[in-house]
C-alpha cells in the first residue's frame, strides 16, 4: 500500500517510516567519535529536505527517512514496496549505490549519474550529502585522514555540479558546508 492508496495521513506516514528506520538501523552507529544512533542521519535528511529545500512531497520525505535501508540494512526492495509503495521505493533506489560494485565505481557513478537523477531524488542526495558533510565538521568518522576528508569533499562538489538546478537552497546549504569543512581542512594543515 502506497501514501497515494492509504488511509493514513501524512504525519500517520512519517511516523510509520520513522519507526520503519529505526527498526532497520536498531544497533547501527554513525562513523563519527560520539557513538551516534544511526537513525539520527534519515532524521535530519528528512528534515532538511522539509525545512531547508522546502519540500512538501510525502514521497520525498518518506524515501528522504528511508534513504539507507537498502543500501545499509537488510531490507528488500520488496519489503520496502509493500510498506510504502512503490513511488517511495523508486526513490529510495535511486540514491541508493549497488554495494556489489568496488567503492570507487559506486562513487565514479554517483558522479555520471547526477544529472540524470528525477527532482526527488536530488532534494535527498542534497540533504545527505549536506548533513554527512555537517556532521563530518562536528566529529570526523574516526579513522579518516585528512586527506580521506578532502577527497570526500572534493567528490562532493562532482556530485553537486551533476544535482544542479532543482533545489536552489539546498544546494545553497551543501555549498556552505563545503567551504565550512575545506576551511576547518586549510586550517588543520591539510
Amino acid at each position: 500500500m502506497s501514501p497515494a492508496e492509504a488511509p493514513l495521513d501524512p504525519l500517520g506516514w512519517v511516523l510509520r517510516a520513522v519507526s520503519f528506520a529505526a527498526v532497520k538501523h536498531q544497533g547501527q552507529r554513525r562513523k563519527s567519535a560520539g557513538d551516534v544512533p544511526y537513525i539520527n542521519h534519515p532524521v535530519a535528511v528528512a528534515e532538511t529536505v522539509r525545512n531547508v529545500g522546502g519540500v512538501e512531497a510525502l514521497e520525498v520525505i518518506l524515501a528522504a527517512l528511508l534513504h539507507d535501508t537498502l543500501e545499509d540494512t537488510a531490507t528488500t526492495p520488496e519489503e520496502l514496496q509493500a510498506s510504502f509503495g512503490p513511488a517511495v521505493l523508486a526513490l529510495v533506489r535511486e540514491v541508493s549505490d549497488d554495494k556489489s560494485l568496488p567503492k570507487g565505481e559506486r562513487k565514479r557513478l554517483q558522479i555520471v549519474h547526477a544529472p540524470h537523477k528525477s527532482w526527488g531524488a536530488r532534494a535527498v542526495k542534497l540533504a545527505d550529502m549536506s548533513c554527512n558533510i555537517g556532521d563530518m565538521i562536528q566529529s570526523p568518522p574516526v579513522g579518516w585522514s585528512m586527506e580521506r576528508q578532502r577527497e570526500y569533499l572534493e567528490w562532493c562538489a562532482q556530485v553537486l555540479d551533476g544535482l544542479r538546478g532543482d533545489h536552489p537552497r539546498l544546494e545553497r546549504l551543501l555549498e556552505q558546508r563545503l567551504a565550512e569543512a575545506g576551511e576547518k581542512l586549510a586550517a588543520a594543515g591539510a
